[in-house]
């Protein structure tokens, strides 16, 4: 999906949300410091609040624990792994790009539009999280995939990725531009398909840092790096949130976070990422690229890093999921006013006067 459009999109909701790619937002009010307007659905009032000060809640049980075992198993599956057979995790294979192996290292599972991917996401409670968190109901939920991750050795050892100094680091890392005078809204999430110990890994974040960031970036240098934090981790110390199968996390944008490594003997971390942003009905193109991705199950273009599966395409193994009446929302295909959105530059705002 091209980012390169000058112009932002209103959402279709309430709240005056701007978007131009579906992912980071503009509003008139940071998440953080939002007023609800609505009863929540899921969250109690000391669910939001942490969420609002630390900048992540945990969701227990949003999709019982069965089916995210299903998930699970289609993971294992889909990739043509083993779980009684750890020999089968570090198969040798060929991979295409420098990506393909770094995906592979980090446990990706390029899946998108399975039916039991669909079935979490048209998920009432899971949506109900994120209607609370965003204060709208006209939401749309991200393309994303799944993490399989075994212990990080042999041709999956993080050390086959080189280091940088700066930039991106799956150990702690924010994925928007830190240094921003109006920080992006961006909401993320994973939904976790088993219990993960200490030793395998996992979500990592600091929420203290989070806490303190407005007085915390007035101390650092202003050519700090934009999206990997240098902190005193005694003082803002990392945590990882411990998840049981069917826990959904959902973590704010400006919350530096990663994925640390799996240090187990035999443990495995699997996830499916999943997240839910303001509805942007009037932007047809990428509405469009949506419903075709799920009619067709092309890789969804919204991430350069959707590869697809080297071996064998998802679009050749199964058809398209079917979809409940929210899901159908939540995808595009109907419109949350119930009619089709204006098809005119109406709804479109320059991004600078915004």
């Amino acid at each position: 999906m091209p980012t390169t459009d000058p112009y932002l999109f209103r959402a279709s909701s309430d709240l005056p949300y701007f978007s131009s790619d579906g992912e980071k937002y503009l509003a008139l009010t940071p998440l953080r410091d939002l007023r609800k307007s609505r009863p929540l659905r899921v969250l109690s009032e000391e669910d939001f609040a942490f969420w609002q000060t630390y900048g992540y809640v945990v969701v227990r049980q949003a999709v019982p624990a069965a089916a995210a075992a299903r998930l699970l198993d289609f993971a294992w599956d889909f990739q043509g792994l083993d779980p009684a057979r750890p020999d089968t995790w570090y198969q040798d294979r060929p991979f295409r790009t420098d990506l393909d192996r770094e995906l592979h290292v980090y446990g990706f599972v390029e899946a998108y539009q399975h039916q039991l991917i669909w079935d979490s996401r048209q998920s009432q409670r899971v949506y109900d999280a994120f209607a609370d968190v965003w204060d709208c109901a006209e939401l749309w939920v991200t393309l994303d995939r799944l993490n399989l991750n075994p212990p990080n050795v042999r041709n999956r050892d993080r050390a086959l990725i080189a280091p940088t100094e700066r930039g991106f680091d799956i150990e702690l890392h924010w994925d928007v531009d830190s240094t921003l005078g109006v920080l992006p809204q961006r909401v993320q999430g994973l939904i976790a398909l088993n219990d993960t110990g200490p030793e395998e890994g996992g979500f990592q974040c600091d929420p203290e840092l989070f806490r303190q960031f407005d007085r915390w970036k007035t101390t650092q240098p202003e050519d700090r790096d934009p999206i990997r934090p240098q902190v005193d981790r005694e003082l803002m110390p990392v945590v990882r949130p411990r998840l049981r199968a069917g826990d959904l996390l959902i973590w704010n944008g400006m919350l530096a976070h990663g994925v640390a490594r799996n240090t187990s003997a035999s443990g495995v971390r699997a996830v499916q990422y999943l997240s839910m942003m303001p509805a942007l009905e009037s932007h047809q193109e990428l509405r469009q690229s949506r419903i075709d991705s799920w009619r067709h199950l092309s890789t969804p273009d919204w991430n350069g890093t959707l590869v697809g599966d080297m071996d064998k395409h998802e679009s050749l193994r199964y058809g398209p999921a079917e979809l409940n009446a929210l899901g159908r929302k939540l995808l595009g295909l109907d419109s949350w006013a119930d009619q089709e959105p204006v098809r005119t530059n109406g709804d479109r705002a320059c991004a600078v006067s915004v």
